[in-house]
């Protein structure tokens, strides 16, 4: 049986993320009108400074409650692992693609009250070489756009900006061969991009849909061919979820697997580069506590 969100909490909001300054006196203005006590408050506005302020929060409090977007999700979120203190997001970032998954709304005011009446449940981790993920991890086109894409672009264009960046890089991106191994069962496809899902959001767009965090699987879709306009297609067919989507792509799921590419790829790991190929994927079962809507 699910119980209430805890009414207790420290809230950490990573300054650097997208709203997240300008956002946070009003965020805690609405946590604490939704009627959660906020025990400690904290921006934060040096990367390094982040992870230590979390871990230190996990210790203190029965739920943390976290502003940022998804790269600032996954760069801590294997410090809940097996902890009883609960998660609690705050969408701040560009995409939102973990808060969308877990069915949050993304209008602040809106997300803080769904903290407040929300429910405690257990969600499954993601892991890619050791780093943890709570999301999606991708590689392709995607890696190389979270890479180069400028800080300005992101920040004032937000969704618009990738579009165009996306735009801009294709000229410069080539297909790569990849091959899944499953219990030394191996598939080998040409490939534009590779998602590597435990969450149906990626880009803020829901790409994935068979992806469950909680089922103990990893979901592995790979859009297949060489062509450039079949990815631009899948995408397409898939915002718009027409049945032709389901024809571009191929899917496994298990509870680990290996990827191999030629060349070697980097991975981005729900928006920031932490690995590369190859590399062996699992998931950790019910791995951390979190607030979802009720």
């Amino acid at each position: 049986m699910s119980e209430a969100s805890p009414k207790q909490a420290i809230l950490v909001v990573n300054a650097m993320s997208r709203r997240g300054e300008e956002a946070f006196e009003q965020a805690c203005e609405l946590i604490e009108g939704a009627g959660i006590e906020l025990i400690e408050r904290h921006a934060v506005d040096d990367p390094n400074d982040l992870r230590p302020t979390i871990e230190q929060a996990i210790q203190k409090a029965p739920m943390v409650i976290v502003g940022g977007g998804d790269g600032t999700i996954s760069s801590f979120a294997g410090s809940f692992k097996n902890k009883d203190t609960v998660l609690a997001v705050l969408p701040l970032g560009t995409a939102n693609s973990f808060a969308r998954t877990l069915g949050f709304p993304i209008e602040l005011e809106e997300a803080a009250q769904a903290i407040t009446d929300g429910k405690v449940e257990k969600i499954d981790l993601g892991c890619i070489d050791g780093h943890w993920f709570a999301n999606v991890a991708a590689l392709g086109l995607s890696p190389l756009i979270a890479e180069t894409i400028p800080d300005k672009l992101k920040k004032y264009l937000s969704f618009l900006g990738y579009i165009l960046w996306a735009a801009y890089m294709a000229f410069r991106f080539h297909p790569f061969r990849l091959t899944v191994d499953i219990d030394g069962q191996r598939e080998t496809h040409w490939s534009t991009e590779v998602r590597i899902a435990n969450g149906r959001f990626h880009g803020g767009v829901e790409l994935v849909e068979d992806a469950d965090i909680e089922d103990g699987r990893i979901t592995v879709q790979a859009i297949t061919g060489k062509s450039l306009w079949h990815l631009a297609w899948s995408w397409f067919t898939t915002v718009f979820h027409l049945r032709a989507r389901e024809r571009t792509w191929r899917e496994w799921e298990a509870p680990e697997l290996k990827l191999e590419t030629q060349p070697p790829k980097k991975i981005s790991v729900d928006g920031e580069i932490r690995a590369s190929t190859p590399c062996e994927v699992k998931v950790m079962r019910h791995a951390i506590r979190v607030v979802v809507p009720a």
